[in-house]
């Protein structure tokens, strides 16, 4: 391993499985290195056998479930948006060649004790029990509002400045009701908490008309999601990465980050061999995080954990015409906590599980010292549960930005039910392991995903 690369990168994640396929096609010499022997880390998608090795080291799985191989289970559940960021980067890189995508066929959102479906056609708006009339009549000019924003025609923008006020006087404008704000802050604008309210109306804008451009754009739902499983993104971009010449090295470990004098990056140890390279991108796990976080490298971000329940189900969740995925957002205000709850469900219709058999991952920001409970909400929602995995995970930012040491250090996948964070984190470390800001350009012979 007497070689010099230009980056050496640290964990298969999505968010470092990005990094290394644009850094190989931006013409760097790249090596992308992993402790585990299987691709994607923390955002993997395991087949029964690691999932009951990683949750009960003890116990095999029942043969009732069905072939080991049927299975891809996700340990972090996320969808794309049809219009989002990450299919921007799918369709630039062309790494759609090795994917094949189904769509989610459905989004509701919990109110009021039931669940109903966010409405997907105009008809379906029309029948919707999330609206009275007249709130339905205040929601539709809400919406043109928004669909008829020009910037630069003042005529459109009926009084509201999106740069200044605040998106509570956006609603308040069209005497909208708080279950409505509710509805559309969370299940279509898609923001964890409230907190979006007190801010200026812009991002709240551009993300409303994210989702309902991806809801046009397929019908249904504003979601895809790949054959396979998740841990299908991080392996299509490591091949992305090997095409342009990039390294993997799988099941190897990193028993070293080695520095200068000045504490700048100079290579990494794997038991007798080193390997040197400029850079290093890597995940938070292998700069000290879980051990020594205080003062490290790394930090526990603020809220800083999140629930994960994996459930595996014999049925669709009750209350969604049996479809065989769906997305389901519970608002915190109907929970009374300050963080929405997410359930994520897919099934064998997207290879990712048995026939007759249905995962459901129910997801929520730690609040207490009591984590199962707060997702209480979530898990009653989907009836009898067959077999059922928790995980309680930190979630980690680097202390620094990098450019001193060369040590680019990504975040721990968050929360939100959809992956435009991560690509907000490539964005950023992108721009500063590179000095320059990532430019996507649509290439003419791209399949659209």
């Amino acid at each position: 391993m007497d070689e010099e690369y230009d980056v050496i990168v640290l964990g298969t994640g999505l968010t470092e499985c990005i990094l290394s396929g644009l850094l190989s096609v931006d013409g760097k010499k790249v090596l992308h290195m992993d402790r585990n022997d299987y691709y994607g880390g923390d955002s993997a998608s395991l087949n029964l056998t690691q999932l009951y090795r990683q949750f009960r080291p003890d116990n095999t799985p029942p043969a009732e479930l069905g072939r080991d191989r049927d299975y891809a289970i996700d340990l972090i559940p996320k969808f794309i948006i049809a219009s989002g960021e990450l299919t921007k980067i799918l369709v630039h890189t062309d790494v759609t060649r090795y994917l094949e995508f189904k769509q989610i066929a459905g989004s509701y959102v919990y109110r009021d004790g039931r669940i109903s479906k966010v409405p997907s056609t105009e008809m379906e708006a029309v029948k919707s029990p999330l609206m009275g009339l007249f709130e339905k009549r205040r929601a539709k000019k809400f919406f043109e509002f928004l669909q008829g924003w020009k910037d630069e025609d003042p005529a459109t923008h009926q009084g509201i400045d999106l740069d200044r006020d605040p998106m509570k006087t956006v609603y308040e404008k069209f005497g909208l009701e708080p279950g409505t704000q509710d509805f559309i802050g969370h299940a279509m604008a898609l923001y964890l908490d409230d907190d979006y309210i007190t801010k200026p109306a812009r991002e709240t804008y551009t993300r409303i008309i994210l989702y309902t451009s991806s809801m046009a754009r397929y019908g249904k739902s504003p979601y895809i999601y790949p054959l396979y499983g998740l841990g299908e993104l991080p392996q299509a971009f490591a091949r992305l990465s090997a095409i342009y010449g990039g390294t993997y090295m799988l099941d190897k470990s990193i028993d070293e980050i080695i520095t200068d004098a000045d504490g700048k990056f100079v290579g990494v140890r794997s038991g007798t061999e080193t390997v040197k390279a400029k850079q290093v991108i890597g995940d938070p796990s292998y700069f000290g995080a879980g051990k020594s976080a205080d003062g490290g490298k790394v930090r526990v971000v603020e809220e800083g954990k999140v629930i994960r329940a994996i459930c595996i189900l014999k049925h669709p969740i009750p209350g969604t015409e049996d479809i065989d995925s769906a997305q389901i957002i519970i608002p915190q205000n109907q929970v009374n906590r300050r963080n929405d709850i997410y359930i994520a469900m897919v099934s064998s219709t997207h290879n990712v599980c048995a026939k007759d058999v249905y995962v459901a991952i129910v997801s929520t920001i730690v609040e207490t010292d009591r984590p199962e409970q707060e997702i209480a909400p979530g898990l009653a929602l989907l009836g009898p549960i067959y077999d059922k995995f928790v995980s309680v995970s930190s979630l980690y930012t680097p202390t620094a930005s990098g450019e001193a040491d060369n040590i680019f250090i990504t975040r721990s996948y968050d929360a939100t039910s959809h992956f435009e964070t991560v690509v907000e984190d490539v964005n950023h470390v992108w721009k500063r392991a590179t000095g320059k800001d990532l430019v996507l350009k649509k290439r003419e012979t791209d399949q659209e995903p």
